[in-house]
C-alpha cells in the first residue's frame, strides 16, 4: 500500500510506511489532542506481526516471511526519531523451521531483562531440533544482549506431543521467561485419547536465568480443562511477580470457554476462570491478547464474532465485566490491546477475515476507565492471508498499531 491518508474522528494515519518528521515520540494528532495512534506497515509483506516496545520507545518487532508451512521468521526495530525499520534479522537459525498457516501458530515475542528478545513459535513438521516424543517441536530462542543476533534455536516440549495451536512466551526484568502451550503426554491412555481436544492440557516451561535453562515442562493446573487444539495462547509475566495465561478450553466438545490462569507466586501455582463462555462443536481458531497497565492486567479475546477485553484484578484473578468496542460487526477475531501510562487502551481488531482470506483492521482507543472514544481507524484490506494485527503504547501516550 502506499501513503494514503485515512481521517477517522479527528485523528489522521497513513497506512502502509510512515515517514516521521521528528520521530514517533514527537507526532501530534492533526486536532492537537492525546493519545495519537499511527498505523505500520510490517516490513517486507510480512505477516503475523508481534511488537513489544521497551521504556526507550524502540518498538521490537517480530514477524512471518516465506511458505505458510515451512517460512522463517524476522527480527527489526524501529528506534525512536527514525524514520525506517532497521535491517531485519532471521530469528530461526534453521530455514524454514516456523509455520503461519491458520493464523495462530506464528512466532511470540517477549522483551526481558536488560532488553534481551525472547521469541517462541511452533516448528513446522521436520523442524530442527525435533521433538523425541514425535510431532512438530516447540521452538525458543533469545538474542544476545546486542540484539543483533539470536542464539540456536531449542525445543521445550521434553514429555509432550501433538503439538498444536500457537504457543506463548513471556517475560520480565528479572530474568523470569515462561513458555506455554498445550498438548499430551505420550502415555495418555487410548480412552484419553479417544476424548480428542478434551483431553488435552495447558503446559508450561520455565526458566529463572533469562532463558539460559528451562525445567521441564508440567502441567498448568490440574483440572482437565481440555484445550482448542487450533486456538492460540498468550501469556503475560508482569513486574510484581505475576503470571497470566489465557488460552481457549475445550471441554466435552462443546464447552469452548475462554480461560484466564493467574498466578501471584511467579508461576509456581496457578488459579484458573473462566473469562467467557462459549458453546459450539467447530473450533474458531481464535488468538487472546495480555496487556500490562498502571491499574493491572487487560486481557482481550473474542467469542461468537465479538472482541472484548477486561480488566483483572490483580489480587482475586477475576475479570472486571467485558467491553466490547460498539457498531456493526464483520466477523471481528484476533484482538490485541496495548495499555498506555494514563491508562488509556488500545484495543486492534480485524474483520472479516477467514481461513485463507484477508480482511480489515480496525482499531479504537477507550479512556481509563473503559469508556469507547471517538479516536478510531479502519483500514481496508488491512490485514493480509494468516495474519493479524498488534499495538503498543508509546511512552509519549500514543499508541503504534501494526499490521
Amino acid at each position: 500500500m502506499g501513503g494514503r491518508d485515512v481521517r477517522r474522528a479527528g485523528v489522521v494515519f497513513l497506512t502502509g510506511w510512515l515517514t516521521f518528521a521528528s520521530g514517533l515520540g514527537h507526532i501530534q494528532a492533526a486536532d492537537g489532542s492525546s493519545g495519537r495512534v499511527v498505523v505500520l506497515r510490517t516490513p517486507g509483506a510480512g505477516i503475523q506481526p508481534q511488537a513489544v516496545i521497551d521504556p526507550a520507545g524502540t518498538i521490537h518487532l517480530v514477524y512471518y516471511v516465506g511458505d505458510p508451512v515451512a517460512g522463517d521468521l524476522e527480527y527489526t526495530q524501529l528506534e525512536p526519531g527514525r524514520a525506517d525499520f532497521s535491517r531485519p534479522v532471521r530469528v530461526n537459525s534453521e530455514p524454514g523451521c516456523a509455520v503461519a498457516k491458520g493464523t495462530i501458530r506464528g512466532a511470540q515475542v517477549a522483551l526481558g531483562r536488560n532488553g534481551r528478545i525472547h521469541v517462541a513459535w511452533n516448528g513446522s513438521m521436520g523442524a530442527r531440533p525435533v521433538n523425541p516424543n514425535g510431532g512438530a517441536p516447540m521452538l525458543y530462542t533469545r538474542s544476545d544482549e546486542s540484539r543483533t543476533r539470536f542464539e540456536p534455536q531449542r525445543n521445550l516440549m521434553l514429555r509432550t506431543t501433538e503439538l498444536d495451536g500457537g504457543g506463548t512466551v513471556a517475560a520480565d526484568r528479572k530474568g523470569r521467561v515462561i513458555v506455554a502451550w498445550h498438548g499430551r503426554t505420550p502415555n495418555v491412555s487410548d480412552a484419553a485419547r479417544t476424548n480428542g481436544e478434551a483431553s488435552r492440557r495447558l503446559f508450561i516451561a520455565e526458566s529463572s536465568d533469562d532463558g539460559a535453562r528451562f525445567q521441564t515442562e508440567r502441567p498448568a493446573v490440574d483440572r482437565l480443562t481440555g484445550a482448542c487444539p487450533c486456538c492460540g495462547t498468550r501469556a503475560l509475566a508482569t513486574q510484581d511477580g505475576g503470571v497470566y495465561v489465557l488460552f481457549r478450553a475445550a471441554a466435552r466438545g462443546v464447552d469452548r470457554d475462554m480461560v484466564l490462569l493467574s498466578s501471584r507466586d511467579q508461576g509456581l501455582h496457578f488459579e484458573d476462570v473462566r473469562a467467557d463462555v462459549w458453546q459450539t462443536t467447530v473450533c474458531p481458531m481464535s488468538s487472546a491478547s495480555l496487556a500490562e497497565g498502571k491499574n493491572g492486567v487487560i486481557a482481550a479475546w473474542e467469542t461468537k464474532g465479538q472482541v472484548y477485553f477486561s480488566r483483572i484484578d490483580p489480587k482475586t484473578g477475576r475479570l472486571s465485566p467485558p467491553v466490547h468496542p460498539r457498531g456493526n460487526t464483520d466477523n471481528r477475531k484476533h484482538p490485541a490491546v496495548a495499555v498506555n501510562a494514563r491508562g488509556e487502551i488500545a484495543l486492534a481488531w480485524t474483520e472479516g477475515t477467514t481461513f485463507q482470506r484477508g480482511g480489515s483492521l480496525c482499531w479504537r482507543v477507550f479512556d481509563a476507565t473503559g469508556r469507547q472514544t471517538d479516536e478510531a481507524g479502519r483500514v481496508e484490506g488491512g490485514i493480509l492471508v494468516s495474519s493479524l494485527p498488534t499495538v503498543v503504547a508509546r511512552p509519549d501516550g500514543g499508541f503504534a498499531v501494526i499490521h
